[in-house]
Parts: structure tokens; sequence; C-alpha cells
């Protein structure tokens, strides 16, 4: 994984924390947790307040998430919002993060000058030992604590402010008073400045977990989808009169609830031509290809010349595998009558073909799915998919491994919106 850290694929965009005072801040929140503290001297953190740093220093990964579920949660400055979030058992955590600190924007940059802001998203189950503790998670809360406790402060100087208002002979309370100054001294003026977040409960929300090898969680108004392995325990006897279960091995009936439910785009000429989807897709399969038939292949010397030639000389192993042959007559019925009759293809193929609705909320999670089908496309992969991505990282080899790095830093990380825009849809 050093060849990824070094470019900044994992583990990117973080924020360096080295400052003493916020060192011992996130020292003071670990000890909350119960977490030995850090002896780093410099360290960086993700949205989340997770410090890969120190998930090494500890040989705990989760140290922020011990059982997967109800994720602890560290904020040192409000600049974190704009960070990613690299390690998470949901992949709506990140959402989730960003919705509590804009909806309390102005609490967390008061709490965050003179304290540290910690706490746990509670999830409503302490273990997931089956589909039933999944379900069971509709909201989240967000328990928030602050180690020097100015959460507590304010909210006591609050209720007495409220005593002065409305109980006629409180003003005449010295030790009310007193108590009031000195409550005050550490917290500043709570009407001009709230130190107590005011929204703290969220929907949580379509989500894909990594629980049990992997689960989709599709909300629909009378219905929720959920996609798994079958051996998954509680597959299809959790609430069956509430819930659809799907195999995540059946591509056919995946792609029909993708489909019916309005997640996904057909293949039309309206995006397909401006996007340049197919020609992409049909790259990333003949790029695979070459990488398992020969995986020690001088990648740098890979072109456009040089693929066509190695196609031409491996006309057997192309046309046998299918795909290439597939995406070609594609192009060539899409440019004659703009689109393509969808119960005519192969059920795994018809993800090679397909993009998540862009105008979707679930548009990031379809696309994850997506990418579940298509494994080839290592772009897409990394963009909707990063566990999965890694995962297929570590099976490549070093030639391969380079050139990955070295296409996702040129195609992607150059500027991730552009790519993002063109290939689908997402502003």
């Amino acid at each position: 994984m050093n060849l990824l850290r070094d470019n900044e694929l994992i583990f990117g965009r973080l924020l360096r924390i080295e400052e003493p005072h916020l060192i011992a801040r996130y020292n003071k929140a670990l000890d909350a947790f119960g977490v030995p503290q850090t002896k780093l001297a410099s360290f960086e953190i993700d949205r989340t307040g997770f410090s890969p740093q120190i998930a090494e220093e500890l040989e705990d990964i989760q140290y922020l998430d011990p059982n997967g579920v109800n994720r602890r949660f560290i904020i040192l400055t409000p600049a974190q919002i704009e960070l990613p979030v690299v390690h998470t058992a949901f992949s709506n955590t990140s959402q989730l993060v960003y919705e509590f600190m804009m909806a309390n924007a102005r609490a967390i940059n008061a709490i965050t000058i003179k304290d540290v802001v910690y706490g746990e998203i509670e999830e409503q189950v302490n273990q997931v030992r089956d589909i039933e503790d999944l379900l069971s998670i509709v909201q989240v809360e967000f328990k928030v604590l602050s180690a020097e406790d100015l959460l507590g402060k304010a909210a006591e100087l609050g209720r007495l402010a409220d005593r002065v208002k409305h109980e006629p002979d409180a003003w005449r309370d010295d030790a009310l008073l007193n108590r009031m100054v000195a409550l005050a001294r550490e917290t500043g003026d709570i009407r001009e400045n709230s130190l107590v977040p005011e929204q703290v409960v969220f929907r949580h929300d379509a989500y894909w977990t990594s629980h049990f090898g992997g689960v989709y969680i599709f909300i629909d108004r009378d219905t929720t989808t959920v996609i798994a392995d079958p051996a998954t325990p509680g597959f299809r006897r959790s609430r069956p009169w509430q819930v659809s279960y799907l195999s995540k091995d059946d591509p056919a009936r995946i792609f029909r609830f993708l489909a019916e439910t309005g997640r996904i785009q057909l293949p039309r000429a309206s995006w397909i031509e401006r996007s340049n989807y197919l020609a992409h897709r049909g790259e990333m399969v003949l790029l695979d290809l070459v990488r398992r038939e020969n995986p020690d292949t001088d990648f740098a010397r890979v072109d456009p010349v040089w693929l066509q030639t190695w196609t031409h000389r491996n006309a057997g192993l192309v046309a046998g595998e299918g795909s290439i042959p597939f995406l070609n007559a594609a192009v060539r019925e899409i440019s004659q009558t703009g689109r393509l009759k969808i119960e005519e293809i192969p059920p795994r193929l018809r993800f090679l073909v397909t993009r998540a609705d862009p105008e979707h909320p679930d548009a990031w999670l379809t696309n994850r799915l997506i990418s579940d089908f298509v494994p080839s496309d290592f772009i897409a992969r990394y963009v909707f998919n990063k566990q999965g991505f890694y995962k297929d990282y570590e099976r490549y080899s070093d030639a391969w491994r380079e050139y990955v790095v070295a296409q996702l830093k040129t195609a992607y990380l150059r500027d991730k919106p552009a790519l993002r825009k063109r290939l689908y849809g997402l502003d």
C-alpha cells in the first residue's frame, strides 16, 4: 500500500495535526473512550477524527469503531468538514458527519476555539449479529461531549439564565448570579456564541456496510431491499413482509430492481455518446485482459496503438471473453437506433452499459453496486468503492499496480469533478 500512500490514493487529503494543544485535546478524547493516548508528535486525521498513523501506533484500525457500529468521532477544528472519511463500516458515515457539522456549525466553531468535540454516532444497536440489527437502524443520534465540559457548562448557564428571566426573585440570589458569572468566563456569551448543538438526530437512509462481507440496503416508500450473500444471518427471514431480499450473485434480479426503481440510466445515445462511456468501459476490459494474460507486461509502453496490436494478436482470447465484441456491437447499435434492447443482453453484461441516474439520491451507492459487477473498471472501483478497490489492489502484480496508480493520478486526481461529470453525470 506504500505506492498508494505516496501518491495520496489512500489516506490522501487528510489534515495534519502537530500543534501541542490540539494533540493534548485529541488525547483527552481518547482518554474518554478508554483508548491509550498517542505519543506521536504529529499525525493526520479525516473528517471523523480517525488517524491512520494512530491506528498503526495502537495496532488497532478499529480504535474509533470497535464494534462496527456506534462510530466514535473527534472534532478538533471546523476544517474537518472538508476532509474525506477514510475508514468506516458504513458508506453513509461521511454524509452523516457532514450533515451534523453543517447543521451545528456555529456551536462547533465556538467550542473548538477552546475545546475538543467528541462522542458517538449512536445507531440503536450495540452489535450487528444479523440483518435484523441492520434494519433496526432507521436514524442515528450524535451523542456529543467536550473534554472541558463546555457543553455541560453552556447548558447549565442557559438554565440559570432562564431562571433569572422567569423567576421573579432569582436576581436576588447571589449564589446563582456568581455561578452565572463564573460559567460565562469559561463559555463566553452563549447568546452570541451557541455552544450546544441543536440538531443531533439524522435519518439513516440507503447505505452499504462491510458487515457479513458487504450488504446493501436501499429504502423506498413501500419496501426495503437488501442485497447480500444468502448465507448472511437473517437473510429472507427478517421482516419478510416488508423487506425484499436479493442475492448479491443474482445480476438479473438486481438489474431489474435498479431499473424498476429508477436508480439507473439505461443505455441511450443521449448520455452514452456525450460521455464516451462505452469506449471507457472497453478500454478497462481490454487492459484487464492484458494484465490477467500477461501480468508482467511493461505497462509503461501501453497506448492505443499498443492495445490495438495486442488485440489483433490475441483475437481468439478477446472473442472468447466476449465483452469487447459486445461493446463494439453496442456502439454500432446505439449510433443507428439511439438505444439498446436491454432484455436481449445477458444479465451480467448489462452493467457494462449502465450507470446510476445522476439525479437519484442513491446515485453514488448505485454506482458502487454497479462496480461490483464490473471489477475490471478500476477507475469506477476507486471512485465509488474504495474498499473493493483496495482488495483488488492487493492481488495486483507490481507492474499493474504502478500502471493503475499512474492512470488514477492522470485520469482522476488531476480533475476529479470533470471525470465524475463526464462519465457519470455527477456534479
